[in-house]
């Protein structure tokens, strides 16, 4: 199976792969507009607020002279951008020269948003026909709790503590690419592209599982422009205030449960009425990667002796150093485990190889662990490559050795094959 290389990708990205007719209907609605702006790059952003009262188009040369003479790689980067998503339309007069215009129904719905504002689809409960609601800090534990859940469910993991309603078919579409399943009779193992996935920051995976959910639904016949636009539409929502289900279609209603195994809303049900709350899984999802990836420092040590001690009591943390390490034993708040040669050799059987055994934030610092630790997980490595398999090509029955040694020559005059290896009187000889 292919390995797929994982790439963190945000909702802009899937915006800008839709058909332009989808595209365009997306850009009537004004809360998707505030998201487009919202992950622009800085010059992209100052483009669009440059033209937005501007309705005839702009000399391509005029754009240049906004730029001071070290800045051309960002305009080039910001008009690409601004082109890839239709905001800026390319025009070309009787000259050849190039102009750009901004798109009119975008023009307008954001003129409308940032003058009067914005009303979202539902308004939050009144707290008089809520239950208590969880606080901050509360939803944000159930949040990386559901989250971490379905990691070690995506692991194919007996650790999981709870069950999540996430359909066996979906689990599949987001196991494709990171789960590799060999024979039927065999649990799922995890491949090399479904490692650097664990490794990821949560904002980087959230993205790449809802980017596959996305691909899914479209495939179900769900409207994909129709899903995304809900999706941002749900990450203006404030997180911690409740939104009567009953505002949402059947389709929202089922996505919503989806949603909430995933860690981006929480559901709850009173007496006549049910409601969600957004975490903050679901309303950073509007914002760009660079401004929601977390730097918490690291809580793993590795010794020159090639313990390991890990600073955590998640599940999910344990598991993924039982990946490539031997787990001896696990305090409330700490992990011990050993790395040894045994354990590696598993790791690298299931396509981990030793370069990515260090976190990418770890493997900016030099030394990022200890070099004679790092010297021989590359030497276990390499005693796994030291046989490399060349096809060959077997000839035997030849009544004497003479017609073999002449069949040989032919063979090398010709250049037919690289390796023979003949067979006289049951006596092999390779040349």
């Amino acid at each position: 199976m292919p390995q797929v290389r994982i790439v963190a990708k945000n909702f802009m990205d899937m915006v800008a792969s839709l058909p332009a007719v989808k595209l365009d209907n997306l850009y009537n609605n004004p809360f998707i507009c505030e998201a487009i702006i919202r992950s622009l790059p800085p010059l992209a952003k100052k483009y669009v607020i440059q033209l937005l009262y501007i309705d005839s188009p702009i000399s391509a040369k005029f754009f240049e002279e906004w730029v001071l003479s070290d800045g051309s790689t960002k305009h080039k980067v910001a008009i690409d951008r601004l082109v890839q998503l239709r905001l800026l339309s390319e025009n070309f007069d009787r000259k050849k020269d190039k102009s750009y215009q901004l798109h009119p129904k975008f023009q307008f719905n954001l003129r409308k948003h940032i003058v009067h504002g914005g009303v979202l689809p539902r308004e939050s409960m009144p707290s008089n026909i809520t239950v208590r609601l969880p606080t901050l800090e509360e939803l944000d534990a159930y949040a990386s709790e559901q989250w971490e859940c379905f990691l070690l469910h995506l692991m194919s993991s007996s650790e999981a503590g709870k069950t999540i309603n996430i359909r066996t078919s979906m689990m599949k579409v987001f196991q494709r690419g990171l789960m590799i399943q060999r024979d039927d009779r065999e649990p799922p193992k995890l491949t090399e592209s479904g490692f650097q996935f664990l490794l990821m920051d949560t904002n980087a995976q959230l993205w790449y599982i809802i980017r596959e959910y996305i691909t899914n639904a479209e495939e179900s016949g769900v409207d994909s422009a129709d899903l995304i636009s809900f999706l941002l539409e749900l990450s203006f929502h404030v997180a911690g205030e409740a939104y009567n289900s009953n505002t949402l279609t059947d389709v929202q209603r089922s996505i919503i449960r989806d949603l909430s195994d995933l860690g981006l809303v929480k559901l709850q049900q009173g007496r006549k009425e049910s409601w969600f709350i957004p975490t903050k899984f679901a309303t950073n999802l509007s914002t760009s990667l660079s401004d929601t990836s977390s730097r918490k420092q690291g809580f793993v040590v590795v010794e020159t002796n090639f313990r390991l001690y890990a600073y955590s009591s998640s599940k999910l943390h344990c598991e993924i150093l039982r990946l490539f390490a031997r787990v001896e034993y696990q305090l409330p708040n700490l992990i011990v485990c050993a790395i040894t040669k045994e354990s590696l050799y598993k790791a690298f059987q299931n396509g981990i190889s030793a370069e990515q055994n260090a976190h990418p934030r770890v493997a900016e610092r030099i030394p990022s662990v200890p070099e004679n630790v790092t010297d021989q997980i590359r030497l276990w490595e390499s005693d796994l490559n030291r046989i490399e398999m060349t096809p060959a090509h077997i000839y035997e029955e030849f009544p004497s050795r003479s017609d073999t040694i002449g069949q040989y020559q032919r063979n090398i005059t010709h250049k037919k094959y690289g390796i023979l290896v003949f067979n006289v009187s049951r006596v092999y000889t390779l040349f």
